[in-house]
């Protein structure tokens, strides 16, 4: 697999439109702070670390919806490996003027758009949401 981020991006976007609660993605370090982003915006209720059919590490992800439609309307991978998206503090897009969030991997972690304009870092944006 070429793109871990954007393989459980997927896997989430396919599990809402199926109306699952839950979904499995092989654990990795960054997939789970990209899903501690999401849980801290609200977007995901929640994840735990589980040991897979195969006995591989996986992450089972509890998905959010409201009122029987999923919380998560759109998600967007940004930067890709062939293609890498790097920008600065000032140049991080607001995602539908602020009710969307981007997440970031900067020098201090992987945060939010806000968080990384309130510590005034810049990084790669791996995608967005709303």
């Amino acid at each position: 697999m070429n793109d871990p981020i954007g393989d459980m991006l997927t896997r989430i976007r396919n599990g809402q439109m199926r109306g699952k609660s839950t979904v499995s993605t092989p654990a990795s370090k960054l997939r789970g702070w990209v899903l501690d982003v999401l849980a801290d915006e609200g977007y995901i209720r929640g994840y735990e670390a589980t040991t897979g059919a195969d006995g591989h590490p996986a992450i089972e992800i509890s998905l959010k919806y409201y009122e029987g439609t999923p919380v998560i309307r759109e998600l967007k991978r940004v930067s890709t490996p062939g293609r890498r998206v790097y920008m600065g503090v000032n140049d991080i897009p607001v995602v539908r003027q602020g009710l969307g969030v981007s997440i970031v991997s900067t020098p201090k972690g992987v945060m939010s758009d806000a968080s990384a304009r309130s510590n005034n870092v810049g990084g790669e944006v791996l995608c967005m949401v709303f």
